[in-house]
């Protein structure tokens, strides 16, 4: 999706290939509610979910690198930052929402309501938040940076061999390399959180989705921390300090949040503020590194492609997990979330600072 879209933004304008992939995510998503069950169509369920699944991801790897190019090429510099923040934050609202509307609907929908409808809703109801970012979207004007360009006959012809092949491949290459370490530090920490709690700490899962509101939220906070502080004191700088801080503190928080029953929620809440929230400046940091004749293509090819190699952390942290005795489980939690870190400290110290340059 990142490759198709990111070419397809680069050659025929953001804004367009942005309203495709909303559009295309938003339908695909209610889809996923209108699918019938094994019990009526048998295993063509498994087959019609699976494709759907694919279209929907197709389109949300593309929706990124548009979305975010076109807001950081149509904002003022000193801007940036605090932008970014909020463009990566949309991730952890939405998840946010997401565990808000599960709330809501197993209480309407308890016990074989939810199984037999419930969990539609949820599908159809992802729908809203598609539309509002439509129509905000629609409201913005086409990237001015890609409008020069365009007139100019600028664009580049082939921006994925330029990017993975031509001069600007090791930009790419470390940006993926940034990317794969933050989504390892996030899938590590966040992702993983419901199962540690549910089957170390032997919470229910009324409890832990509870619990997972404020770690949303918290997240959501921070990210847009990280994007205003980038802005201040640097892109780099402001990634470093809370990657520094999480090999600190990740094995004692982890050990905290199961030892301490009652300082549950500020453990919990501290734990994903610092170590899921350093990608806030990512939107602004990326679309900063590459020119705009192929910025939709690389900014969103490598951030997909560090979330390709980065999802593979909860499964990471399973295996180490299961691998070690009792009292040792959150060392093991906390060992991964330092190998996602150092993955991300090697690229963050061999890039440039982008902060003050001119798109």
């Amino acid at each position: 999706g990142s490759v198709i879209f990111g070419i397809y933004g680069d050659k025929f304008g953001r804004k367009k290939s942005m309203i495709i992939t909303i559009l295309g995510f938003s339908v695909a998503t209610f889809a996923v509610g209108l699918l019938p069950t094994y019990a009526v169509v048998g295993v063509l369920a498994p087959i019609l979910l699976i494709m759907v699944r694919l279209i929907q991801g197709i389109f949300a790897g593309g929706e990124w690198g548009s979305g975010a190019v076109l807001t950081i090429e149509s904002i003022p510099k000193q801007k940036r930052g605090l932008l970014s923040g909020f463009l990566q934050s949309g991730f952890s609202f939405g998840f946010l929402l997401a565990a808000i509307s599960f709330q809501i609907i197993t209480v309407a929908f308890p016990g074989h309501l939810f199984e037999e409808f419930g969990w539609r809703i949820l599908f159809f109801t992802g729908i809203i938040p598609g539309f509002v970012a439509l129509f905000v979207r629609l409201s913005m004007e086409e990237s001015p940076l890609w409008i020069k360009k365009h007139k100019e006959d600028g664009l580049e012809k082939t921006p994925l061999r330029s990017i993975v092949f031509g001069i600007h491949r090791k930009e790419f290459f470390l940006c993926a390399a940034i990317m794969t370490g933050l989504v390892y530090m996030y899938h590590g920490s966040i992702s993983i959180l419901p199962t540690y709690l549910e089957q170390f700490g032997n919470f229910q899962k009324e409890q832990i989705a509870l619990i997972m509101i404020y770690a949303t939220a918290s997240s959501w906070v921070g990210m847009i921390l990280t994007g205003w502080l980038s802005q201040k004191i640097g892109r780099k700088k402001s990634m470093l300090i809370f990657v520094f801080t999480s090999i600190l503190i990740s094995i004692p928080l982890a050990s905290a949040i199961l030892d301490n029953v009652y300082g549950l929620v500020l453990y919990v809440v501290v734990f994903a503020f610092v170590i899921s929230t350093a990608s806030g400046p990512i939107p602004a940091y990326f679309s900063e590194r590459f020119p705009t004749q192929i910025r939709n293509s690389a900014a969103g090819f490598s951030y997909n492609a560090g979330l390709i190699f980065g999802s593979w952390s909860p499964l990471i942290a399973l295996y180490l997990m299961s691998s070690v005795p009792k009292q040792m489980i959150p060392v093991a939690l906390g060992i991964n979330i330092i190998i996602g870190a150092i993955i991300l400290i090697i690229p963050t110290l061999l890039s440039r600072e982008t902060r003050d340059v001119d798109l």
